[in-house]
């Protein structure tokens, strides 16, 4: 119908309405004008059948309301749809595990791809309900190998480089004279707050600076600012707090500003890590490591594009860099 009104072949209306398809942008243009003129919409399921492509990609995540997981399902999310993907959202239990009837539902849609960011669901676990999709996921490689647990199942890995940034951080707080570090963690379930204090021992260690003083966390504010009071109280205070996220640093801040009545920077320096929207913010104005976020999901989106050009080829990765953003809480 749409070739015929355009007069062009089916092959070009095909061509139209595929992102990465070689055609003329004139007769694109021609083929989309005349294709709502009819009010036509490719049938997806038809092509899927045809192509062994079904353009959607599943993302898996542990929680979908904090302040940097919202951000980047955000980024991603809208970085695949220009790219001709529709993406699937798909939460853990609070365990970060995920039930047999929801591997299922992965599965069943015969996703392109999927990526895990919650890696209590290896590789292993999703090899058994994934047809022909490698999955994608974030590792930690600075002091360890900081991956998922894997039998041998392939998967594809962005490597987020934290070390770098981590000792652009111990390098400024020790130039301002602190040798009491504390380390605010995060979920100790993650990955991403294992790696991340395993980097800070050592870079620590490395520049003679001992230990740091490691204070319960969870990544969230209110876990933070409780745990930065008994910090003071009980476990007699720190120079610098390098919080295991930006929102934990929020947290430790209005700890020492509202209930210990200690000023930041000056009695205490606060170093957080994300680099999200609300670090910018002047009442907080944080200094923060900082993981580039349009760059995470250009790699991210890269390793999708790899994988479906050659889909028989062994891992492959992608890997980004962290640095230090200075901002008003170390100074």
């Amino acid at each position: 119908m749409v070739a015929s009104a355009a007069q062009v072949s089916r092959v070009a209306v095909s061509r139209a309405f595929n992102p990465h398809a070689s055609i003329l942008p004139e007769k694109r243009a021609r083929i989309l004008k005349v294709a709502g003129e009819l009010n036509y919409t490719p049938d997806r399921a038809a092509r899927a059948l045809a192509t062994r492509r079904s353009h959607l990609v599943g993302v898996i995540v542990p929680d979908v309301c904090s302040p940097w997981e919202s951000q980047e399902i955000d980024a991603l999310t809208s970085a695949l749809q220009v790219e001709g993907f529709a993406t699937l959202l798909f939460k853990t239990r609070t365990d970060m595990r995920m039930d047999e009837r929801l591997l299922a539902y992965v599965g069943g849609f015969n996703p392109d791809s999927v990526i895990a960011f919650a890696e209590n669901v290896g590789p292993d676990t999703l090899g058994r309900v994934l047809h022909r999709a490698t999955p994608i996921y974030v590792c930690y490689p600075d002091d360890g190998d900081g991956r998922p647990g894997s039998e041998g199942a392939v998967f594809d890995r962005l490597n987020v480089m934290q070390r770098t940034g981590i000792e652009q951080a111990v390098a400024l707080v020790s130039g301002y004279g602190c040798r009491r570090l504390a380390y605010l963690e995060g979920d100790r379930r993650s990955l991403a707050n294992t790696a991340r204090e395993r980097t800070l021992r050592a870079v620590l260690r490395e520049r003679g600076l001992g230990e740091p003083v490691v204070v319960r966390g969870d990544f969230t504010y209110e876990t933070a600012l409780s745990s930065t009071v008994e910090l003071f109280r009980m476990l007699g205070g720190a120079e610098a707090i390098f919080a295991a996220n930006d929102v934990g640093a929020f947290g430790a801040i209005d700890a020492l500003r509202f209930e210990l009545g200690l000023r930041v920077p000056e009695d205490v320096k606060v170093v957080g890590f994300d680099d999200i929207a609300q670090a910018h913010w002047r009442s907080y104005h944080l200094t923060t490591v900082r993981v580039d976020l349009v760059e995470r999901v250009r790699a991210l989106v890269s390793l999708i594009r790899r994988r479906l050009k050659d889909p028989g080829a062994p891992a492959i990765e992608e890997t980004v860099q962290t640095r230090l953003v200075v901002r008003g809480t170390v100074g």
